[in-house]
């Protein structure tokens, strides 16, 4: 599913907002994630999952075409773990 997806189907189930509507409180949504996540910042939302960043350090890396050793920088990475609820969703029969 996409952004535009997403906004379509929610505007769908709520006739009563405008789609740009929506698409401005999804847009916001993601907007303040991201920004949580850029000032460290952990992003919990119950039952669903958290959003994290994780460290990852400068190490010496290999390209696979020539095989020569390369310097890879130190970087964050966003992580996702998913909450319980949605893992007991996707694993019942059903």
């Amino acid at each position: 599913m996409t952004k535009f997806e997403l906004i379509e189907r929610l505007a769908e189930m709520n006739p009563h907002l405008y789609q740009r509507d929506v698409e401005r409180i999804v847009t916001a949504i993601f907007d303040e994630i991201t920004s949580a996540l850029a000032r460290g910042d952990r992003v919990e939302l119950r039952g669903f999952g958290a959003f994290s960043v994780k460290r990852r350090d400068a190490r010496l890396g290999r390209n696979p075409r020539t095989g020569d050793s390369v310097r890879v920088d130190e970087k964050h990475i966003p992580f996702f773990k998913t909450g319980k609820q949605l893992r007991e969703r996707l694993n019942t029969d059903g």
